[in-house]
């Protein structure tokens, strides 16, 4: 059976003015010189709501760095979608944001990096981030727009899982993801430097635990088990080809966002094939669809149409088999592995996500890099 998408992530751009060493943008960052033209996006939202897409979230890279980008918002309300900005707040004017209101954005979702400035500002690898982001979250509120607070959460910062949602609650948000950070693209590369302990992330359940009782009726707390000490992996965006898309970009049309990682399946493009032909035929589409696909002992597992195998780039990542069980399952055989790779913590500096090699004065550079050692 082919389900119908709902939501779409919309990758306007790779530009971004932070560092964020778990970004989960690939290593090869698109050019803006490859960038899908105003008038290819609106295409793609119009067939988006076409196909069944309710939901449409436009992020980057940071959004706010297409000057189209009111432009896009006002198209895609006019499809009929329910429209989510996600930025990191640098780059967003409040006078952008106003026209943004106007052009019909339902809802906004900021970024942050720590509830601690200086901290937050390393993590992100640029100076001031933070206290731009406090500022357009006041604007979101003034302008009667819904925020959520996306807490990216990792070694240097798991301790402080209550004040950031103290953080958020302070910013007027509805809403806080605590979410941790997936180990693809860039947090691969920072995996070591980012890797919560065990006792960490022990100490971190419990916390959200008391916060959602502290808290109910005042904001949703949404939080998983991160990936490396979880007993069963997480479904794949709800399953591969089955509730989702991702357009790059450059117009590739992706399963997930770290879907580039896997060597070997091929990518149609909006440029080429309409979104509709995509979801239906593409080749990467129908590589990991259903359940067909599956080894043991994914394929005779009574979760696998809840888990649908567990994340297919982190099962290449980890495996170098895109078809293996996600190792993250306590069923799978690799599983061993993911201990041996949690356990696997240093204090070295970041590799921040950067599109060239430039100094700014406001941006952090490997040696200002943030202490990521943090009690155990």
């Amino acid at each position: 059976m082919l389900h119908k998408p709902l939501g779409l992530l919309a990758e306007l751009t790779h530009r971004c003015a932070l560092g964020c060493p778990y970004c989960s943008n690939p290593l090869a960052l698109d050019a803006r010189k490859d960038e899908l033209d105003t008038a290819a996006w609106l295409r793609v939202f119009r067939e988006a709501a076409e196909l069944g897409v309710l939901q449409l979230h436009l992020s980057g890279g940071e959004p706010g760095t297409r000057r189209d980008l009111v432009d896009l918002a006002a198209g895609a309300h006019v499809a009929g979608l329910y429209t989510n900005l996600i930025t990191s707040a640098v780059g967003i004017t409040e006078e952008t944001l106003g026209a943004l209101a106007k052009a019909g954005l339902d809802h906004v979702q900021i970024s942050i990096q720590d509830s601690d400035a200086a901290s937050a500002d390393r993590i992100a690898g640029y100076r001031g981030a933070f206290a731009k982001k406090r500022a357009l979250a006041a604007a979101v509120v003034r302008h009667n727009l819904l925020l959520t607070v996306n807490a990216v959460v990792h070694r240097a910062n798991i301790e402080r899982i209550g004040d950031m949602v103290d953080l958020a609650l302070a910013l007027g948000a509805s809403r806080i993801e605590i979410a941790h950070v997936q180990y693809y693209g860039w947090a691969l590369k920072n995996r070591a430097a980012l890797m919560p302990s065990r006792a960490q992330v022990e100490r971190a359940a419990a916390a959200l635990s008391d916060l959602r009782s502290r808290h109910h009726g005042r904001i949703v707390i949404d939080a998983v088990i991160p990936d490396y000490y979880a007993r069963y992996p997480k479904p794949c965006v709800g399953g591969w080809g089955r509730r989702s898309l991702n357009v790059t970009p450059s117009g590739k049309v992706l399963p997930c966002h770290a879907a580039e990682s896997l060597t070997g399946l091929e990518f149609w493009n909006v440029r080429q094939h309409s979104l509709a032909d995509i979801w239906a035929n593409s080749p990467a589409f129908n590589a990991f669809r259903g359940t067909a696909w599956m080894k043991e002992p994914c394929a005779s597992c009574p979760r696998r149409e809840l888990d649908f195998g567990g994340c297919r780039c982190q099962a290449f990542a980890l495996t170098g088999d895109a078809a293996a069980t996600d190792p993250v399952c306590q069923l799978a055989p690799n599983h061993a592995r993911v201990a041996e790779l949690a356990a696997v913590q240093t204090d070295a500096p970041y590799v921040y996500r950067r599109m060239a090699s430039r100094h700014r004065a406001d941006v952090f550079d490997g040696d200002d890099a943030l202490s990521t050692q943090q009690r155990s």
